[in-house]
């Protein structure tokens, strides 16, 4: 397991000129199967000065208009900046306030970290980090013509923040939570032990009625699933992401659904024409 996430960020790496397709369904189902909400979003992913941006196409069928689109991938850029700028300060030790940039040297690995595509992020949200002795083999499974190891983890840090509040109760509270999420999770994944490569994993909290606020909104059950695709020989992408939640409220049950799928996977080429 510790080489397998090692080699979590190897297979984009590999490959930094390449274009995708995205769409993104968000549906929220109320009491009585009645929809309450749905959006469908198609976008497209594509390399440009060394990063990946995500340049919308059609928002529920209608087609996003020039302009419109040229602002949406500023925004999203900007967005990076500040996601990158946290990531930096929390994984680097940066000060709040402090420029991330100069909280560490410069290095090859650092800019690769930073240019980690947001559809890479995206489907391992859940960052696994290496807990020796919480994990098991399961058995032997297949994916897709593949022998696979499945293996259980049962994570101690999962949900860890990494931050300490300064309030006192605030803190131990927090600390409680975290400790009984850790607890209620369980995350299978189907490893390819040849490749030392996640093919698929799924997530589930199996028990949430600790949680406050439960006379006001019962979180009845959450659960997450990433597929791994192989658009180029060799190198391992997402292919799927899905992630459910159940809620209850005074009115009754609600179901939330979103799914992402990437797909069509392609080699960017660049023409040039010389006179």
């Amino acid at each position: 397991m510790a080489r397998v996430l090692e080699r979590r960020d190897d297979n984009w790496k590999k490959l930094q000129q390449y274009v995708l397709e995205e769409r993104e369904t968000i549906q929220l189902i109320g009491p009585g199967a009645t929809p309450l909400y749905g959006a469908r979003r198609e976008s497209t992913w594509f390399p440009r000065d060394g990063r990946f941006v995500k340049s919308p196409l059609r928002i529920n069928g209608v087609t996003i208009g020039e302009e419109d689109r040229r602002k949406a991938e500023e925004t999203w850029l900007k967005l990076e900046d500040e996601r990158e700028k946290r990531r930096a300060e929390r994984e680097k030790g940066a000060k709040p306030g402090q420029d991330a940039a100069s909280a560490t040297p410069l290095t090859e690995e650092g800019v690769r970290q930073a240019l980690e595509p947001g559809f890479i992020s995206a489907a391992y949200f859940m960052r696994f980090k290496f807990d020796p002795g919480h994990y098991a083999l399961a058995g032997r499974d297949q994916f897709e013509g593949r022998n696979v190891l499945k293996i259980e983890y049962y994570p101690s840090k999962l949900f860890d923040e990494g931050r300490t509040r300064p309030n006192k109760e605030l803190r131990k509270r927090s600390e409680e939570i975290q400790t009984k999420m850790n607890k209620g999770a369980l995350v299978t994944l189907w490893i390819d032990p040849a490749e030392h490569q996640i093919l698929k994993y799924d997530f589930k909290n199996v028990d949430l009625d600790f949680l406050p606020g439960r006379w006001l909104v019962h979180l009845d059950g959450m659960n997450a699933a990433m597929e791994m695709g192989q658009p180029f020989p060799s190198v391992w992408l997402p292919r799927s992401l899905r992630i459910g939640v159940d809620l209850t409220l005074a009115t009754g049950e609600i179901d939330g659904r979103y799914a992402v799928d990437y797909y069509d996977y392609k080699l960017a080429t660049v023409a040039t024409k010389v006179r």
